[in-house]
């Protein structure tokens, strides 16, 4: 008879049989992702010590180990920051809005702070210096320097990329943020009041719970699922037609409109009607606002707002294949889910997370100075852009010159940078540049492609040089598999002194395949 343990007794279990700590958090990761099965009796939880044993003897092998046979033994797993928690990877304003492609903060401090180990020999940057990232990005670079006393500043071709990381960075009236926060959500609620699709919504929900409870029970389907006892695809598609008849019935008794008039932009086919109008709502009464520090955070947690209410499944949240405006089956979720009817409960959830995130960030920043410009940082006058910026930054620079660069330039087509942020573009205005990003995602990874994205990387390299001091340091991340960078390095008059090789485990798309990037150091010849 196969012998069962509770999941305080499996934990202790797994941690001597593993010879590591394994919670009870960690045994029920395991149950609800249908790794192992649970068994119930007299009321308590409990699992197989077999299937237990099944699964660690065919899952023992490390991480590090596993991604070594992949990658190579060079693989520097120490750079892997795999020790991190995700909150902590995520920390403060570095989640203040969703971006593709950043680096975690872990990363850029290991460079950028004092201390030295086997690998990092050196410190390279002290504290009064300046760093410049000419690929800002979302400022992740900005951020960290002003956590280690360093001054910084980024450059970014995307004009909303700009704002989201000058919005990191920036000082703030906290309580006149959530209290012009709180008026809008008032607002907000009274319009929805009066609206139909707050009764649409809650009799959906209950009938999709009772629904998902009798046909998706968890964990045992997500068990079926795992064990390869459901086909998934065919069971799930079979629910979903189920399903669809009664949500379509709803929609017509309570006369809901999935779909705009319009179909101009990226406001008009990504949100159904119903969300649309309270994000033009909130939008017109963040415009009335005057204090303009408040107005561009609130427009930040306006956009990442939105950007969870577009009308797509939950796996596609980073791809966008078609508008959803029906009920479907998730696999994400293993279950039936619904499109989002309301941005209420976002509005209010990233409005609190927000204003928490700035708190703590406000702790920790120093006296220093970071700024990101908007620009081409191939040709950008530095200096003279950044004059009616902060005029004092500037005639100090001009001075003492930048002690080095630490940044992620694109890689070659893999991310439409501006297109990433097309509702925040649409909604707010913003100019777009997209004919001048690097390697976009629209121009593929052709022989031209690589030889333009060369001379691109290569050409803002040696317009940076003309800020840096003599003796600087330049630390590219980049996952160079076409083998590129030496011949950047060549064009931009640079030396590749050292270069790190670091496994990449904090990745949010769908492919969680063994992945790397290499950290370049260039250096002058």
């Amino acid at each position: 008879m196969s012998k069962l343990l509770t999941i305080k007794e499996a934990s202790a279990w797994a941690s001597e049989y593993l010879k590591k700590e394994v919670t009870t958090s960690n045994i029920s990761y395991l149950i609800n992702y249908g790794r192992i099965s649970k068994k119930v009796t007299e009321g308590r939880s409990q699992v197989v010590k077999e299937e237990l044993i099944k699964y660690y003897e065919k899952n023992n092998q490390t991480k590090e180990d596993r991604w070594k046979d992949k990658l190579g033994e060079d693989l520097n797993w120490t750079l892997s920051f795999s020790e991190c928690k995700e909150s902590e990877t995520t920390k403060h304003v570095h989640r203040l809005h969703p971006y593709k492609g950043k680096f975690i903060p872990q990363l850029v401090e290991y460079f950028l702070d004092d201390h030295v180990d086997e690998f990092k020999t050196e410190t390279f940057f002290n504290e009064g210096d300046t760093v410049l990232d000419p690929f800002c990005g979302s400022g992740t670079t900005l951020v960290q320097a002003s956590e280690l006393g360093i001054n910084a500043i980024g450059i970014d071709i995307s004009a909303f990329n700009a704002q989201i990381s000058n919005s990191k960075i920036g000082s703030y009236d906290l309580k006149d943020i959530q209290t012009t926060a709180e008026s809008i959500t008032n607002y907000l609620e009274e319009f929805i009041s009066m609206q139909r699709n707050t009764d649409f919504e809650a009799i959906l929900f209950q009938e999709l719970k009772e629904f998902n409870d009798k046909h998706f029970p968890t964990p045992e389907y997500k068990y079926g699922v795992a064990q390869k006892e459901i086909d998934e695809k065919v069971y799930g598609q079979e629910k979903e037609s189920k399903f669809l008849p009664m949500y379509e019935k709803l929609v017509q008794v309570f006369d809901i409109v999935l779909t705009q008039e319009q179909n101009d932009n990226f406001l008009d086919r990504w949100f159904s009607t119903v969300v649309r109008n309270e994000i033009d709502l909130v939008f017109n009464r963040i415009e009335a606002v005057q204090n303009l520090a408040t107005k561009q955070m609130l427009r930040i947690i306006l956009s990442r707002t939105i950007r969870s209410c577009r009308a797509t499944t939950h796996s596609d949240l980073g791809t966008l294949l078609v508008p959803q405006h029906t009920t479907y089956y998730c696999k994400k979720h293993g279950k039936i889910c619904k499109p989002i009817f309301s941005i209420l409960s976002w509005w209010k959830r990233y409005t609190t997370d927000t204003i928490k995130r700035l708190e703590e960030f406000h702790k920790l920043r120093t006296g220093t100075t970071q700024i990101c410009l908007a620009g081409d940082s191939r040709n950008i006058d530095l200096f003279t852009e950044l004059e009616p910026e902060n005029a004092q930054f500037a005639n100090h620079l001009r001075g003492e010159k930048i002690d080095g660069i630490f940044s992620s330039p694109p890689y070659v087509g893999l991310i439409d940078y501006h297109e990433q942020h097309a509702y925040s573009y649409d909604l707010f205005g913003i100019g777009r540049k997209d004919e001048l990003e690097i390697g976009p995602l629209y121009k593929g990874q052709g022989k031209a492609a690589k030889e333009s994205y060369t001379q691109a990387i290569a050409e803002v390299l040696n317009n940076s040089k003309k800020y840096l001091k003599e003796d600087y340091n330049v630390f590219l991340v980049a996952n160079d598999k076409n083998g590129l960078y030496p011949k950047i390095a060549e064009l931009a008059g640079m030396k590749i002194v050292n270069q790190y090789k670091r496994p990449v485990l904090n990745r949010v798309e769908k492919d969680r395949a063994a992945y790397a990037e290499i950290i370049f150091h260039l250096k002058q010849i």
